[in-house]
């Protein structure tokens, strides 16, 4: 793969690159450079999680960076995740990663490393310190956006640290890419400011979609970073997301239920879905319905889909048929794989006893 084409597949990931230069520098300069994305162990994992970081992390390996999948449970414990509970914490942890195991995911050549690993390192606490020490308060009660806190909330002190130890993480894990969501922008524009006066490097920031919500939009919800945080899935609120091991009765009720408004393709979570999923896992859309609805038909690209869509040519019943029915298929090996293997169906049935707190 020439640098074209690595490019290419890396904006296929990134809705933002900061930048596309840098990138294009780093991949001249390294063959395989480190690529990294975080998460908090807080419950169940739905598909933005599951199906959508598959996709884009595979997209990552493929392009030739080593990436390293960061298991950040003292992060869920600073965030107060889990009701603080470390252990439970934990289990989830194992429980994404098992998750990921049966989802596709080019687990060979991922690396997860676990916060609570580094959190014994003293250097990883010197790097903490650091970044605190170059940023002033106010910085960092801003980074709140990149574990769901809003700056008017009262923060712990815990709380406070979070956006320091992911700032240091970046370094900690010597990551030269970091590719997250959009909404963890706040804290890897911090790092890459501060890199360069600690000594350490500018990472490249790689920011993917974040899909909506089953939900109707906010009527206002402020920036366009704002609005697309207001929109997600929410574990908190089951019936705004579809969980990887959703049954199919689950996901066919949620599907019904979800917005869907006819001829509109913005801010349409159906829409979403066929996509950054469907199209990126089967690359096509299978429309069934009857002759006299116009027969069957299958959609082979986003652009067509837009334009039927739009047009009317395709009703959001038939879409959400076509949808329920691909979710069920792309998932299907996950449920599977908590059916069938002992160790994976025991932490299921511990997660899914858990209280999940925002």
């Amino acid at each position: 793969m020439d640098l074209n084409e690595k490019v290419a597949l890396v904006k296929e990931v990134g809705e933002e690159i900061l930048t596309e230069d840098e990138l294009r520098e780093l991949f001249l300069k390294k063959k395989h450079p480190v690529a990294y994305d975080g998460f908090e162990p807080s419950g169940r994992m739905h598909i933005a999680q599951g199906v959508l970081r598959t996709i884009n992390v595979n997209k990552m390996i493929k392009a030739g960076c080593k990436f390293t999948m960061f298991v950040a449970d003292w992060h869920a414990w600073a965030n107060n995740k889990m009701n603080g509970d470390l252990d439970k914490i934990q289990k989830v942890g194992e429980y994404m990663i098992e998750i990921w195991k049966a989802s596709g995911m080019d687990t060979k050549n991922v690396e997860f490393v676990w916060a609570s690993d580094l959190a014994k390192d003293t250097e990883y606490w010197k790097k903490v310190m650091q970044v605190a020490r170059h940023s002033t308060l106010n910085r960092v009660v801003r980074c709140g956006q990149i574990m769901g806190r809003g700056e008017k909330e009262n923060l712990s002190s815990a709380q406070i640290l979070y956006p320091c130890m992911q700032a240091a993480d970046i370094f900690h894990l010597k990551a030269d890419i970091t590719q997250l969501g959009m909404d963890q922008r706040k804290v890897n524009v911090l790092a890459r400011e501060i890199g360069p006066k600690l000594g350490f490097w500018k990472p490249v920031a790689v920011h993917h979609h974040m899909l909506m919500g089953l939900s109707a939009p906010p009527d206002n919800a402020g920036d366009t970073v704002e609005r697309a945080i207001a929109m997600k899935m929410s574990k908190s609120n089951p019936d705004s997301a579809i969980f990887m091991t959703d049954t199919e009765e689950d996901i066919a009720r949620k599907i019904r239920k979800a917005y869907c408004p006819e001829k509109q393709v913005e801010e349409n979570p159906i829409i979403e879905y066929v996509r950054y999923m469907v199209f990126e896992m089967f690359g096509k859309l299978s429309i069934v319905r009857p002759e006299k609805f116009g027969g069957n038909l299958e959609v082979k690209n986003y652009a067509e889909l837009e334009k039927l869509y739009s047009e009317g040519k395709i009703h959001p019943m038939d879409l959400k048929v076509a949808i329920t029915k691909a979710i069920n298929e792309m998932i299907n090996p996950v449920r599977e794989h908590f059916l069938k293997n002992a160790k994976a169906k025991k932490l299921k049935e511990l997660v899914d006893g858990f209280k999940v707190t925002r």
